[in-house]
């Protein structure tokens, strides 16, 4: 079975296994991993391709640690995170701190380990740290003889994504890449692919048509909200202070799975009629972003990629301190996005856009050459591309 690769090279050998591994500490870690198994589905090269949570095998305390804990401290206390961020990113890798932080989660993850090694993958892709860190020691120890990759899932590199003994690293920019050349990575071990958005993100949607489904007019502005967020408050709250704005546009507000939320926004809605589109959990949030000229929404390195790969400039709100600052900054030094701490900057800033149209084109222009819808693939080919040298004995 053989397939043509990015390079154009026929791999010739027989389907792969490749095992990703993500942490749900946010949505980002997760989605990027759906992404690439998304890709390596409809790749004829591959045999199988399974995505499964490194905290399902760990102990229970660990586990809590990297999801529960860390989601509420973000929320409840992102000062603190910010600390905990810098501290653990100047740490001397060989310091008492990691090595004590090494021995727990080494005992903690056995189970992890003793699976993977049952399921015997040709590759392994992680989009968290957590268990790269873990599995790169096993093939420091020949334990492991599978290649493993590591995607970083923002715009920034922490120190604890970088380790000996990984075969090669994703990065989403050229930035991050240099960050890893001065970590100690070896030029050949980077691959700049961006960050892997779903397939759909990388398909073309007639904009039109996405906004007559959603009962909207295509030919007046559409700005989409994708959340409030700490520093503005609910989603309907943020909604209801856009719409008071006495201008000719069209809001569509994604709640997810908060139903109180889509309730208020219901509500909303028949108050504005023609105006507003609540919209719950949905699978095709690139159909929404496709008839849209602007997202609001939290700076996620997941996220942000979507927005770009769809060519969407942002507005981007209460960023976590840490890494989704650092995904901020990136926005905004690139001319992709503009940046509200409160409400009120987001209406200014709504209002200037929808008073200097030329200027939302303009970012619009530089989300597009930004975007890099088939990241995916590309990480894929790398790693196949790999597998067919040592395949072919090079």
């Amino acid at each position: 079975m053989g397939a043509v690769r990015d390079g154009g090279a026929d791999i010739g050998m027989a389907g792969k296994r490749i095992l990703l591994l993500s942490v749900p500490a946010g949505a980002g870690h997760v989605r990027v991993a759906d992404a690439i198994q998304a890709c390596a589905s409809i790749d004829p090269c591959v045999a199988g391709a399974v995505h499964l949570d490194a905290m399902a095998f760990a102990a229970p305390r660990l586990r809590k640690v990297y999801t529960n804990h860390y989601i509420a401290l973000v929320r409840h206390a992102p000062q603190l995170w910010s600390r905990l961020y810098r501290m653990s990113n100047e740490a001397a890798p060989e310091g008492w701190i990691n090595r004590l932080r090494r021995r727990v989660e080494r005992r903690a993850c056995r189970r992890l380990v003793e699976h993977v090694t049952a399921l015997a993958p040709d590759a392994i892709v992680c989009t968290h740290f957590q268990p790269a860190e873990i599995l790169a020691r096993q093939v420091a120890a020949g334990a492991l003889r599978c290649p493993l990759w590591v995607q970083v899932t923002d715009f920034d590199l922490h120190r604890m994504w970088v380790h000996p003994h990984v075969a090669g690293y994703f990065a989403p920019n050229e930035e991050v890449a240099f960050r890893m050349r001065q970590a100690g990575i070896a030029q050949d071990r980077i691959h700049v692919t961006g960050i892997p958005v779903m397939p759909g993100f990388a398909r073309t949607h007639e904009s039109g048509m996405c906004a007559r489904a959603l009962g909207l007019d295509p030919a007046r502005p559409i700005f989409l909200l994708m959340g409030g967020g700490a520093g503005l408050g609910g989603l309907s709250a943020v909604a209801r202070r856009l719409l008071e704005i006495p201008a000719d546009f069209q809001l569509i507000a994604l709640a997810g799975r908060n139903a109180a939320e889509l309730a208020a926004l219901h509500v909303l809605a028949a108050q504005y009629p023609g105006r507003l589109a609540p919209q719950g959990y949905t699978d095709q949030v690139e159909r929404l972003m496709a008839c849209a000229d602007l997202a609001i929404t939290k700076p996620g390195g997941s996220t942000s990629a979507e927005c770009l790969a769809m060519g969407l400039p942002m507005i981007v709100n209460s960023p976590i301190p840490g890494q989704e600052d650092s995904n901020a900054n990136f926005l905004l030094e690139q001319g992709a996005a503009l940046k509200a701490t409160d409400l009120a900057a987001l209406e200014y800033r709504v209002r200037y856009l929808l008073a200097h149209p030329a200027a939302l084109a303009q970012m619009r222009e530089r989300a597009r050459a930004l975007g890099r819808p088939q990241a995916a693939r590309q990480v894929l080919g790398a790693v196949l591309g790999q597998l067919a040298s040592e395949h072919a004995g090079v």
